[in-house]
């Protein structure tokens, strides 16, 4: 589906440059465009550029209620900056840190920058861009904003700064993201997000298309850095924030996601960034990732996993106490009843691909519920999947497995070859019980289920290669690695 036939999803471009000289002849239609596209809100970022000050920003923020800014001195023009505590007129060159403190504090201003560094070019000598980026994350702690970040051909400096200024305390994002693997890494522990521009959709970007697929798209925004680096269809052409909707389908794409999923993730990721336009989020019950829908009927669990969001220590990506997967809040205010699942499953569930008991809890904790749930939708003609941790005969004091015949499929969290590794992943009420007790349910479901999966959340250290064989070769049971710091 290409990104004209898609239904309109609310997305952000979170880095464009609509005072741009391209752009004054049509601006309200640009505006108009985006609008159309579905786009919530701009981000329109505030360079210096020939004789363009900081004060054609601010009245875009004024004129138009969808963009915001972020103001900042780009490495380029680090040279530039005069060392005199009063600002020229605006329409001289120049641009200064107290008048980007200043005008911060009164208008739609929600990050510093772009600021960082650019080796590739170096229109400013390297020490001037390296103590202009460091004042400016000064003032980005001391305005509580988070800061877009540039880095060309300047890896190693850009991550030393970082680290030195303990950024993740700030927050930020690098925009226009083209560096390598083991520098995203690095970025995404400190906590920052990155972004990918219209680049990601060019055939032979075989890097960044590398790139997306490995970075949780928890942690990813799109832009389009207009009106440079427009996206294929419109390569080579004057780039507009309407445009990012073929970033996000991109992104999509690479992803194995639905276009509405990557929008929805996206967005949401700008907006606790950026903190724009957040509302109190509702509990989902029934919630889309791709074709498939998941029921989310409670949000207790029999375990606590040193991997699982809600319980993650604070060097975990995502923060701990997170409730969110794909883009949909699942902490619950009370457990759904029945009758309340099927409603919010709506009227057609067989246009999914299947129908999964899975949320942010253990379903088969709600045992009673998860059958007549089932087998109402069993009849509807839906496939059944339900993902568990292998337990539920622990808990009820019962083999739950018989119960269970209406599914389709049942994924299991084995999560370790044995049950001295499980203890240390993961804190279990049944301690040594719950090992053994996981395996004979692996074994026990082949006589029930037709499809019968063992899972592993791929921890530092685990010996993927043992799970496998006790999983297939002594089990004789399917299957599957979840990546570690991903959920949904």
């Amino acid at each position: 589906m290409s990104a004209n036939q898609s239904n309109p999803q609310y997305l952000i471009d979170t880095h464009a440059h609509l005072d741009d000289p391209k752009f004054e002849k049509d601006i309200d239609d640009v505006i108009k465009r985006a609008k159309d596209a579905g786009l919530e809100h701009i981000i329109t970022v505030g360079c210096l550029r020939e004789k363009t000050g900081l004060k054609k920003i601010i009245e875009l923020t004024e004129k138009y209620e969808m963009v915001y800014a972020a103001l900042g001195i780009h490495p380029h023009d680090a040279k530039d900056i005069s060392p005199s505590p009063f600002p020229l007129p605006y329409g001289e060159r120049g641009m200064f840190l107290d008048e980007i403190k200043e005008l911060t504090k009164k208008n739609k201003v929600v990050a510093i920058g772009e600021t960082g560094l650019d080796y590739y070019y170096e229109h400013s000598p390297k020490n001037i861009q390296k103590d202009v980026f460091i004042k400016q994350i000064n003032i980005a702690r001391e305005l509580k904003l988070p800061l877009i970040i540039h880095s060309r051909e300047a890896q190693n400096d850009t991550l030393d700064i970082l680290k030195q200024e303990n950024v993740r305390d700030i927050g930020g994002v690098v925009h226009c993201f083209s560096g390598t693997y083991e520098m995203a890494k690095k970025i995404l522990d400190m906590g920052l997000y990155i972004s990918f521009t219209g680049v990601a959709t060019f055939p032979k970007a075989e890097n960044i298309h590398e790139l997306v697929r490995k970075i949780p798209i928890e942690m990813l925004l799109v832009e389009t850095d207009c009106p440079y680096l427009a996206p294929e269809p419109h390569r080579w052409k004057r780039n507009e924030p309407s445009y990012v909707k073929f970033v996000a389908e991109r992104l999509a794409e690479l992803k194995k996601l639905s276009y509405g999923d990557a929008a929805r993730i996206t967005t949401l990721n700008a907006k606790k960034l950026f903190s724009i336009g957040i509302n109190k989020p509702e509990a989902k019950i029934a919630y889309p990732i791709r074709n498939s829908l998941y029921l989310n009927i409670t949000n207790r669990c029999t375990n606590i996993c040193t991997f699982c969001a809600k319980h993650a220590p604070a060097g975990f990506k995502r923060g701990s106490n997170d409730y969110t997967v794909k883009g949909h809040y699942l902490k619950l205010n009370a457990e759904p009843s029945p009758q309340e699942i099927l409603r919010a499953i709506g009227p057609n569930p067989t246009k999914y691909d299947e129908i999964v008991f899975c949320g942010f809890g253990e379903p088969l904790i709600r045992l009673d519920v998860v059958k007549e749930v089932g087998l109402l939708l069993k009849k509807m003609g839906c496939k059944i999947r339900i993902d568990t941790d292998g337990l539920a005969n622990l808990v009820h004091g019962k083999n739950c497995l018989p119960e269970l015949m209406f599914a389709d499929v049942i994924s299991v969290s084995m999560n370790a070859p044995d049950s001295e590794t499980y203890q240390k992943l993961i804190k279990t009420p049944f301690k040594d019980k719950a090992f053994p007790a996981i395996l004979w349910f692996l074994k026990e479901a082949k006589r029930y289920i037709p499809k019968v999966v063992a899972t592993v959340v791929a921890a530092p250290g685990l010996d993927i290669e043992a799970c496998k064989r006790l999983a297939e070769d002594e089990i004789g049971v399917g299957f599957r690695i979840r990546e570690y710091n991903v959920v949904g």
